[in-house]
């Protein structure tokens, strides 16, 4: 039986309810969603600006998998979440910068009506470490 590993970086903001930023399980670490909050203000500093935040979110994504002992290389399997799917091209760019190749994980993108704090995107994820 394996055990279960609370992960916390101040690189990634804190989590806004009664969550944690990733939980290791065994091999596999899972990331609870990120949104565009700079760690550093502790404030969404690009709020409304789809590329900004996408980046911000993956910035954040990377930190807490660092944190954890893994890299976005190790991410199998992510879920995009977007207040407006006419948003998907250019996230789907940036997103791509980050995760390339073969080595892309499983996806889902799905709109919803709205996000914390008014973003406009929320992307979660799961990795696995050997």
């Amino acid at each position: 039986m394996s055990s279960k590993v609370v992960i916390k970086t101040s690189n990634a903001p804190d989590p806004v309810g009664p969550y944690n930023q990733a939980i290791k399980a065994g091999n596999f670490i899972f990331c609870s969603g990120q949104i565009a909050i700079n760690p550093k203000t502790n404030r969404v500093d690009c709020l409304g600006n789809i590329e900004e935040e996408t980046i911000q979110v993956l910035k954040n994504l990377k930190a807490v998998l660092n944190a954890g002992g893994a890299t976005i290389n190790d991410v199998i399997k992510t879920t995009i979440f977007l207040t407006d799917l006419k948003n998907f091209q250019t996230v789907n760019e940036i997103y791509s910068s980050y995760f390339e190749g073969k080595n892309s994980p499983a996806r889902a993108c799905v709109e919803v009506s709205s996000l914390p704090k008014g973003v406009m995107i929320e992307i979660d994820c799961v990795a696995f470490v050997d």
